[in-house]
């Protein structure tokens, strides 16, 4: 399916991430071209002083047209796409009956909509490939989080997403997983705590620790560790694992 013998290459979205930088350097190191998409150009350039990036996009996904765009522009600069991750994502919190609808917009437009349409366009490019997509999904995809019900509900709605595009993807050789993490040592989680903490950042961040089965010896997931993942599922290795939702939460999942 590669008859120049290039190097494959990967898409991924949420390029300028912790989690998506932790992605990008295990594709580099196994010989992978890069294309990273983000919304933040000073992002894509301190990743691009750090690794050479097949294709750098900078692009707000959270529309159907800006989607088709950059998977349009990955290939016109890469020449073809063998995997899609989709390590987009934002977290909103708080009790329903105070949600604001522009959190509601934002949540389901980057962690469900966006992925969505990448998707959508990136698979013409993979059936002639035979590629793959892994998107990022979490723990709050397949079990409830206190007072995160949008982002539950957009993380659900990815994971279930991912099992019917593996369906359907399936007879013609594409497969599709998801990756489940719980929480993440990212600059994410830090928003997360310095937003939502109430001023008290350690306490939130400790509280989250607390739920872990491992006690008073948990501790965060590393972004490498996930990294790992994903660059397993796209790896030949993988061939039979389709349609999977893998969990790498320390535990914390697995009493439900």
């Amino acid at each position: 399916m590669n008859p120049k013998n290039e190097a494959p290459v990967v898409v991924i979205s949420g390029a300028a991430g912790g989690g998506g930088g932790a992605v990008e350097r295990r594709f580099h190191a196994s010989g992978w071209r890069i294309a990273a998409r983000d919304a933040r150009d000073v992002g894509l350039q301190a990743l691009a002083a750090d690794l050479p990036l097949a294709a750098r996009i900078t692009a707000d996904l959270r529309g159907a047209d800006a989607c088709r765009h950059a998977i349009a522009e990955a290939v016109r600069q890469c020449g073809r796409i063998d995997a899609l991750v989709n390590a987009i994502g934002v977290w909103r919190e708080g009790p329903v009956e105070d949600a604001d609808e522009a959190d509601f917009d934002l949540v389901l437009a980057v962690n469900l909509k966006a992925p969505f349409f990448l998707c959508s366009a990136a698979i013409p490019h993979l059936k002639l490939t035979r590629g793959c997509i892994v998107n990022v999904s979490s723990d709050a995809g397949h079990q409830g989080n206190q007072n995160a019900a949008i982002y539950c509900a957009s993380k659900g709605g990815l994971t279930l997403l991912s099992k019917t595009l593996a369906l359907d993807l399936a007879p013609h050789g594409v497969r599709v997983n998801s990756v489940s993490p719980g929480d993440i040592n990212t600059p994410m989680l830090r928003f997360q705590a310095e937003r939502y903490g109430g001023g008290d950042v350690d306490g939130y961040l400790q509280g989250l620790l607390a739920k872990y089965p491992q006690g008073a010896s948990a501790c965060f997931i590393e972004a490498e560790e996930v990294a790992e993942l994903i660059h397993f599922l796209c790896q030949p290795a993988a061939r039979s694992i389709t349609g999977a939702d893998l969990a790498i939460d320390r535990g914390l999942s697995t009493g439900i």
